[in-house]
């Protein structure tokens, strides 16, 4: 059998079955034939009193509907003044918003692992950098050298792989050393 114990707070004046504790609090009594053949009563709770705000007071509130990004603040801004940014980069290319952990691919986002992002960030911030597989996996990965480098290699094939046919040439291999990022012209 399951029993289920529920508490409710007692009426000013009214004892429970159980008696009240010394701090106050009513004390239930399970088990007893009294408990089981008491009414339940729920309470009716008191509204709170809210403080009136005095007419033409200045209150910060929501502002009037009008294009995203508007409001108390001024145009275009979101808290401290930060400039509304595009959701989709409207430029060719490939390009990696950091903030949002997005990357796009002529303005078409891309579904990319934890990884394949932290690789494709890390190869956009230093264009025509040669970067060696152990500088990739102490960089991207977190850690010192494990294994060979065919786990990088296998990211990148992936990562060119979802880049596309026209982006996959960015990520050059150089030979017996590692990879590089060249934006395509």
């Amino acid at each position: 059998m399951v029993g289920y114990l529920v508490l409710v707070p007692a009426q000013a004046g009214a004892a429970p079955a159980g008696g009240t504790a010394p701090t106050g609090f009513p004390v239930a009594s399970i088990g007893t034939p009294s408990s089981a053949s008491a009414p339940v009563s729920t309470p009716t709770p008191t509204p709170t009193p809210v403080p009136a705000i005095a007419t033409g007071s200045s209150v910060p509130g929501p502002s009037a509907p009008g294009p995203l990004g508007t409001g108390p603040l001024g145009a275009g801004s979101f808290g401290a003044g930060a400039p509304v940014r595009p959701v989709r980069p409207a430029g060719r290319g490939i390009a990696v918003d950091v903030e949002r952990r997005n990357a796009y691919v002529d303005g078409r986002l891309l579904d990319l692992t934890y990884l394949e992002f932290e690789l494709l960030a890390h190869l956009t911030e230093h264009p025509q950098r040669v970067h060696t597989r152990d500088h990739l996996v102490s960089a991207v990965w977190g850690y010192g050298h494990v294994g060979d480098g065919r786990t990088v290699d296998v990211h990148v094939a992936r990562l060119r792989r979802k880049l596309g046919v026209a982006y996959r040439d960015s990520i050059v291999t150089v030979r017996r050393v590692g990879y590089k990022y060249t934006p395509v012209a």
